[in-house]
């Protein structure tokens, strides 16, 4: 999950992430949304291929598939879904229901909405390992459900009864592979899979749990088509997830399903070309802007004497069929000083967003690495400002330690 999150507001005065036009040295950089429109000029290229036209009286009944438990899915993004994911390698698919929802974060409400018990006494526990997607507190909190309770990081939490784990991986907003965390006996699971393909990690193997979460945005960027899709083995999860999103807004737009369908297709296509000449598959692309990216910001953040970032470990991607870095939608910024990082990154006008609203704390920082071209380059060259004069100020320090994922 990710984007226009926990409140986050268009300011006319910061940088959106579809400008195109030049930065002056005072413009505000706004890298606290992961809005992906970094991969936009991919799909231009892609000119016609995406295009679709749909007719005035298409499309105007709620009814998509009366006969599948999720009725308003169109059978042609459960094909398209169902065929990328075959592509790519990353998720079992076979014997699951397809729920598809407005973005992974109505998916996310309907899962605990549909594993949550009308009838019990109090509420079912929720969870996340810290430091976890600060949007979940907020999601979960926002209407004040008796039906579950906000009980934050599972790495603490130790009550008798039902529970309910988030589990994001790779993680958001530190790029860490996740497994559960908790394992009592009453507890279940739902994976947030948003960010599990191969621009941003490799893919080891396909991952066969009872819920998985996936969204359009993180796949191929197209952010504004709000679409997700759940993979659910459980009959009545699907069912009652389903109902969630009845009541909820009657159905997914099928206009953007049927786009995302298209698009998604077309995705799969440029899998059979993986490595050749022919045609440059949008996963090759998207990792090696995602690669490049990476090694501008670790270049830079080497030079520091306090500041570090997580160092993933190379993998073996079954997708890719050789050994790829691991390219994190967001950078994890630390301090091993006692430093604000949000504040100190405002004083230079860079908006991130504080570890304390993952979990963890102000020496922390979440910074988006989807930021358009010349905002990342001046991201990059104040940060490195901020460095030389961090490192002035510590005497006889050390270089920065780097931390280790896995």
């Amino acid at each position: 999950m990710g984007g226009l999150e926990n409140g986050a507001t268009y300011n006319q005065n910061s940088v959106p992430s579809t400008n195109k036009t030049g930065l002056s040295p005072d413009s505000i950089i706004n890298l606290d949304q992961g809005d992906p429109t970094l991969f936009e000029p991919y799909w231009r290229k892609m000119g016609d291929k995406c295009t679709l036209v749909i007719g005035g009286c298409d499309l105007m009944s709620y009814f998509s598939d009366i006969g599948n438990i999720c009725w308003f899915l169109q059978p042609q993004l459960g094909d398209a879904i169902k065929g990328l994911h075959r592509a790519v390698g990353n998720a079992v698919t076979d014997g699951r229901h397809f729920v598809v929802g407005t973005g992974s974060t109505q998916l996310f409400l309907a899962a605990i909405y549909a594993l949550s018990s009308p009838s019990a006494s109090h509420p079912v526990s929720l969870v996340a390992a810290a430091p976890y997607y600060s949007g979940y507190r907020d999601q979960a909190e926002f209407l004040r459900s008796g039906l579950y309770k906000w009980e934050g990081d599972a790495r603490t939490f130790d009550k008798d009864g039902p529970y309910i784990e988030v589990v994001t991986s790779p993680n958001n907003p530190d790029g860490a592979i996740r497994e559960a965390v908790v394992n009592l006996g009453e507890g279940k699971l739902v994976y947030d899979l948003a960010y599990y393909w191969p621009q941003y990690t490799p893919i080891t193997h396909p991952l066969d749990h009872d819920i998985m979460l996936f969204t359009f945005s993180k796949c191929t960027g197209h952010a504004g088509s709000r679409i997700g899709w759940a993979l659910v083995k459980d009959r009545e999860v699907a069912r009652k997830m389903t109902e969630y999103m009845q009541i909820n807004s009657i159905g997914v737009s099928k206009e953007s399903q049927l786009r995302a369908a298209k698009i998604l297709g077309v995705l799969s296509e440029g899998c059979q070309n993986l490595g050749t000449a022919a045609s440059e598959n949008f996963f090759e692309y998207s990792h090696r802007i995602m690669r490049e990216r990476w090694e501008s910001l670790q270049n830079v953040v080497k030079t520091s004497k306090i500041f570090s970032l997580p160092r993933f470990p190379q993998d073996y991607c079954n997708f890719t069929g050789k050994y790829t870095d691991s390219n994190p939608a967001f950078a994890w910024l630390h301090s091993k000083e006692d430093i604000d990082w949000e504040s100190l990154l405002r004083e230079h006008k860079i908006i991130g967003r504080s570890g304390e609203k993952f979990g963890a704390d102000q020496k922390y920082v979440r910074i988006s690495m989807f930021s358009p071209p010349e905002a990342f380059t001046l991201f990059l060259e104040r940060l490195s400002a901020i460095i030389d004069i961090t490192n002035g100020n510590v005497v006889g320090g050390e270089e920065s330690s780097v931390i280790k994922c896995s």
